[in-house]
């Protein structure tokens, strides 16, 4: 099941490592391995399927909401009522291949409508990863204060030393 930690870890596997871009979704064997851990296929066309989800949403955290792209992981998944004991349950049914790709969008939408506007790119335009806001007061910058935060505090405190008379 796709929870706000697996969107996030969903969501941040194309991080920046030494500068450089880096996928942890290209290595069949480990994408694989999260698919298995959140109860999904993981045969080839159901990694596909979690790759193309994973790039629109992430494009749909930076900007506009790739619609069509969303609407064509959707398409053919419905939700079964099931009576179970004294609840209601709902079950998510579709095209198995497809099932985890669409919790991953089902998370997504789930989090805009619980936390609006939490759930955003950090702060340092060097980086490439996500975070979710859950300070009180939604002022949540960075991916992480101590890498990204840290980071760009020194460099402004550098450029303004900088500008400084007499420095």
């Amino acid at each position: 099941m796709i929870d706000e930690q697996a969107l996030l870890e969903a969501l941040n596997s194309t991080p920046v490592v030494d500068g450089r871009p880096r996928d942890l979704w290209a290595d069949d064997a480990a994408l694989r391995r999260w698919a298995r851990k959140h109860g999904g296929a993981d045969g080839a066309p159901a990694l596909d399927w979690l790759r193309t989800a994973r790039g629109a949403l992430q494009t749909a955290t930076h900007g506009p909401v790739p619609e069509a792209d969303l609407q064509r992981i959707l398409t053919g998944a419905h939700r079964v009522p099931e009576a179970v004991a004294s609840e209601l349950r709902w079950r998510l049914c579709g095209p198995p291949e497809r099932m985890l790709a669409v919790e991953l969008v089902l998370a997504w939408y789930d989090v805009q409508e619980r936390r609006p506007g939490r759930l955003r790119p950090c702060g340092n335009d060097e980086c490439r990863l996500f975070l979710l806001d859950r300070s009180r007061a939604n002022t949540a910058r960075w991916c992480s204060m101590k890498t990204c935060g840290n980071r760009l505090k020194a460099r402004r405190h550098q450029e303004r030393a900088r500008q400084e008379p007499g420095a």
